[in-house]
Order: structure tokens, then sequence, then C-alpha cells
């Protein structure tokens, strides 16, 4: 029976879904992903100011968009840098990139604390505030010992920390096994292979999640607007624009400066290019949920190889803190200035190196700054009991700041891949320069 011999119903029926099917090839998949995300955020404002505290029934979406992206995390990251090692020809390339990528992230890092603290000096954001009530003191923990984090980055069962998403510990067993396949010679090519093949999967398993991305994005933006609601940054308004302010020129300043200088690059793409992952870095403030999404960007808008993403990127989920450096240097000057301590310039300076330390400690999830600054205060003479109030002030405000200041974090990470890769000759530079198709 040919088509023109079906019943009409049938023909009818047909009608719809090829309306339908037009219809979402032309105005949704048919526009660019980065302003579907951004209409996603926007309707969720207003639905969040629309619907108050009960949009706190719509978050498992964003939950779920968040599991979905977690869930590629680590597989990312295993396959990418075996796959990345693997390919590189020659060991000595390794130590190069990674030797680059390292120095490019302390010296962010570092700039990102001097930055935090600039801002807090200048905007005084601490002045007049008294902490105790209504702030609840919090339990703070201290942070790792530096031995302790460097012990931890080598897995005593690498399933283990493939399990549990220990990002650090995979990147060390990925670079390991990656060398062992590069070292195997003609032997390790099927292995290598192989694992770039696992790597093409996964990037297309992470473009397919990321179609979700409008619809958690609006589900997450609606329940924080209407559960935290704008009227609760009242009492932290100067601090929520310092970190704002500190996001801005990071982003503009540092990381395009970065690009432009020493890359010798245009900033301008780079800026264009990268909105997909600054959107879901906003809308999920967490750096680990943001890898998968990082190295497509890297890769398909950027033009950064495999080689150089696979190294650096992985990396900078748990060593590239920008926005966190910067965030608790804001916060140092803040308490400073709360509980009266007058910072002379070396204390400063102690400051600024131990946020560059201790920001490698901190986990790449939601507010898990906030708990770091046990030890950056000690610096300045302020005890646990101190510290704890500080948590208690900020914490129902947190979520939001986290939000802007997981952005830098993210930029970082990008800016610092394309300078390796640009100095490495492994940067695409008409991918560069191109508009990003999706």
């Amino acid at each position: 029976m040919t088509r023109l011999d079906l019943p009409t119903a049938a023909v009818e029926d047909e009608r719809p879904r090829g309306r339908l099917s037009t219809f979402l090839r032309t105005y949704w998949f048919g526009v660019t992903l980065w302003k579907r995300i951004f209409l996603g955020m926007a309707l969720g404002v207003g639905a969040g100011l629309l619907l108050g505290e009960q949009a706190e029934q719509i978050r498992w979406i964003g939950d779920l968009f968040i599991r979905l992206i977690r869930m590629l995390g680590t597989p990312v990251v295993f396959a990418t840098v075996v796959a990345g090692v693997a390919s590189m020809g020659d060991i000595r390339r390794l130590g190069g990139i990674g030797a680059k990528t390292l120095f490019l992230y302390f010296v962010t890092t570092l700039i990102g604390a001097a930055l935090g603290l600039g801002l807090g000096a200048l905007a005084q954001p601490g002045v007049g505030v008294v902490l105790g009530e209504p702030a609840e003191a919090q339990a703070v923990t201290a942070p790792l010992s530096l031995t302790d984090q460097f012990m931890a980055i080598v897995p005593m069962n690498p399933v283990a920390a493939l399990a549990e998403g220990d990002i650090l510990a995979v990147i060390f067993f990925a670079i390991i096994f990656g060398v062992a396949v590069l070292t195997a010679g003609e032997a390790g090519r099927p292995v290598a292979r192989a694992f770039a093949a696992l790597a093409d999967v996964m990037q297309k398993m992470t473009r397919g999640v990321m179609e979700v991305a409008p619809f958690g994005v609006f589900a997450l933006i609606a329940w924080v607007t209407g559960v935290v609601g704008p009227a609760a940054f009242i009492h932290v308004f100067l601090l929520a624009i310092c970190v704002l302010a500190g996001c801005i020129l990071q982003v503009l300043v540092v990381h395009g400066g970065l690009i432009r200088l020493a890359a010798g690059l245009p900033v301008t793409p780079f800026l264009r290019d990268i909105a997909d992952a600054v959107v879901v870095a906003f809308s999920t403030s967490s750096s680990a949920a943001t890898l998968p999404v990082v190295m497509r960007v890297a890769e398909e808008n950027l033009g950064v190889s495999r080689v150089v993403a696979s190294t650096s990127l992985p990396i900078g989920v748990t060593i590239s803190m920008d926005g966190t450096a910067m965030y608790v240097g804001l916060l140092a000057m803040f308490a400073a200035q709360a509980f009266g301590v007058e910072v002379t310039l070396l204390q400063g300076l102690l400051v600024v190196i131990s946020i560059a330390v201790i920001a490698v400690g901190s986990a790449p999830v939601p507010s898990a700054s906030l708990f770091l600054l046990a030890g950056v205060l000690q610096t300045l003479g302020l005890g646990p009991e101190q510290t704890a109030m500080v948590v208690g002030f900020i914490l129902p405000f947190d979520r939001i700041l986290d939000m802007m200041r997981t952005v830098p974090n993210c930029t970082s990470d990008l800016a610092v891949a394309v300078t390796v890769a640009k100095w490495e000759g492994e940067l695409d530079r008409d991918i560069y320069l191109a508009k990003p198709t999706t």
C-alpha cells in the first residue's frame, strides 16, 4: 500500500507530527543552545517570582539535570585523560603541558585572592556588621594539611576512586594508565584507539544531556528566586555587589587579559563561545558538574585539541579556583572589618598565599569554600568561634553568591586551556574564530 492508499485519518494523523517536527527543528533545535539556556533562566526568574516558595515543587527537574551532568563527570575525565595522554606520541609533552597549566592556574588563583582582598579593603562590606544574632554559628571543619592533600591524590583503589568521583585520584590514575599505554608502543595502540573512541562517545553523551539544560536551568533559577528571593540580599547587598564586581573583573580583565596578552588571541570569540559553560556553571554552582560541558566547549567551540583539553581541564576542576579565592579573600576582609581587626600588608600577603594553597583543597561543589575559612582567618588571629559566626551569617545567602563565583572558576579553566593550547601549537585558530553552530 502506497502513502496515497492510506486512510484519510492516517494521513491527517501524520500532519501534526510533521508540523511539530518542523517547529522543533526551526524554533528549538535550530536556535543556539546558549540562547535556549538563557531563555530558561529568564523564564525561571519569572516563575520564581510568581510561584514564591511553591517553586520548591519543581526543583527536582533541576536536581535531575545536575545528576545527569555529574553522572558523566568521572567517565568523561577518565576516558579523555587516558585518550589525551596516549595520543601525545612523546612523553615529554605531558610534562610541558602539565607544568604550564599548573603555573597559570596558580598565578590566576593568586590574582583572584588579591582581588578579593582589594575589593574588601576598598568597599569595606564588613564595617558596621554585627555578627551573632540573627546569625547562627555553624560547625566548621579544618582544611586538610598539604601532606594529606598530596597523599589523597594517589588512590589506594582506582575503582573506588572512580566510583566515588574522586577527581584528582582519577586524574592521577588516568595519567599513569595513559603513560603506560603510550610507552607500550605497538601493543598499546588498540587500547589507545579504544579510549579515543570512548572519549568521542562520552562527548556525544554530553551533547545529548545538554539538550536538557534549558529545562534544568529553568527549574534551578525558579527555585532560587522563589525560595531565597531578592529581598534576602538586603543584609548582604554590598557584599553581593563586591562578589559580582570581582567576578566581572576576573572574567574580563584577568582571563580576557590572559587570552589577549599571553595567547595573543582576540577576546571577543572567547567570551562569545563559552556561554554554554558559563550558564551551566552559574545555575549548578558546581565546577565538577560543569566539567563535561567545559570540555565540549573547549574542543568544539574554542578549537583546543583533545591533548590539551584532557590534560588541563580536569586538573582545573580542583586546582583552578579563581572565584573561590576571590570570595574567600573578600570574606577575610569582611570578617576582619566586622571584628575590628586591622590587616597589615604582611598579613595581607600571608592571606593571599594561604588562600591560593587552601583553595586547592576546596571541593568543586556548592558552598564548599565557606568551610575553608578557618585556615585563612587564623592568619588574621581569628579563631574557630569567629569563623563559625561568619559562616553562620553568610550561609543563608550563599547560594546565589556561590552561583556567581563558580563562573570565574569555569572561565579560568577555559582561558588557561586556550592559552596552553596556543603555546603548544594545539589550537585550531579557525574553530576559535568561527561562531559555534550549536
